[in-house]
């Protein structure tokens, strides 16, 4: 048992959360939290994480092929709101590929019969995390590493 995952897909107006059972097997859709600054949305990631009771965090890192080297990217965007973040947390963090879970998102939505404008960064957050939960199953990611 590996405890309570939080998944996160960073957006620019929004922030998508899922949490995983205790076991680390299934994802689930939690919310969503609509962008106000980096501390009132650290806080309430942290005040949800708390009430989850989870042990680790991972965050959707969208990887940009098509971008040259020298362009800002919007990883770059991810990974600097996760260093920020970071130090409002004694949670581990990391990173996954979120690459295409936006459109598998949109066709989640679909299925589950959610309106065609309503936001899907928590399904796309869930994504994320099931992704990183299945590549665990499956020996194909690491564990998050031990709380201290």
């Amino acid at each position: 048992m590996i405890g309570r995952l939080l998944g996160i897909d960073h957006g620019l107006a929004r922030i998508g959360l899922a949490v995983s059972d205790a076991t680390g097997t299934v994802a689930r859709e939690l919310t969503i939290i609509r962008r106000r600054s980096k501390k009132e949305d650290f806080e309430k990631i942290n005040r949800i994480a708390a009430e989850q009771q989870v042990v680790a965090i991972v965050i959707g890192l969208p990887y940009n092929l098509d971008a040259a080297p020298e362009q800002y990217s919007q990883a770059d965007k991810v990974r600097n709101w996760a260093r920020a973040f970071a130090e409002t947390t004694d949670l581990p963090i990391i990173f996954w590929d979120e690459q295409l879970t936006s459109e598998d998102a949109k066709e989640l939505a679909r299925r589950q019969r959610r309106k065609p404008a309503d936001p899907v960064d928590d399904l796309a957050a869930r994504l994320i995390l099931q992704s990183y939960l299945d590549a665990l199953r499956d020996g194909l990611a690491e564990p998050p590493p031990a709380r201290e």
